[in-house]
């Protein structure tokens, strides 16, 4: 099995982090105000209590999350199938229905296609496209494979002239 990990854009790291320093800060706050104020000044226990659990049921929620981005986020290719797998959020198909890949030099973006509507782009680093491409050529060599560069594409000009 080939594992690529995921490429976040600088703001999305940026993000990420924020958001891991949020979920501790708010734990943190949160266990402040049960120390601090706890349920005596409450008429009702109950609505304090709540308030502190659903707090720190957030906070540890939102800190699994965006960790889980952190460490779970990448593209795997075994024999059969190409998982993408984003946090805890994966997905599986089959090379099989992989109907094309391409490598679009202009945008400098990797799409697979599964068909005339149907494709996602592969988030990784440039250096590994070559090694994304081979490893599902590998799986099944059926799959056509084609770069678009600005050499490649007719201009509108040369359709107007016909």
């Amino acid at each position: 099995m080939k594992i690529f990990k995921y490429k976040f854009t600088k703001f999305m790291t940026a993000a990420i982090y924020i958001g891991i320093a949020l979920a501790v800060a708010a734990a943190g706050v949160n266990t402040y105000f049960v120390i601090a104020e706890g349920t005596t000044s409450a008429v009702n226990p109950v609505y304090p209590i709540l308030q502190y659990t659903l707090m720190y049921l957030v906070s540890v929620l939102l800190f699994i999350i965006l960790i889980s981005l952190l460490v779970s986020s990448y593209y795997s290719i075994d024999g059969k199938t190409l998982t993408t797998s984003f946090g805890i959020i994966k997905s599986k198909y089959e090379i099989s229905k992989i109907t094309d890949v391409v490598l679009d030099r202009n945008t400098n973006k990797l799409t697979v296609h599964f068909g005339e509507n149907n494709f996602f782009v592969i988030v990784v680093k440039e250096a590994w496209y070559e090694e994304f491409i081979q490893a599902i050529l590998k799986a099944n060599p059926k799959i056509s494979y084609t770069v678009n560069s600005k050499e490649n594409k007719p201009d509108k000009d040369d359709k107007n002239k016909d």
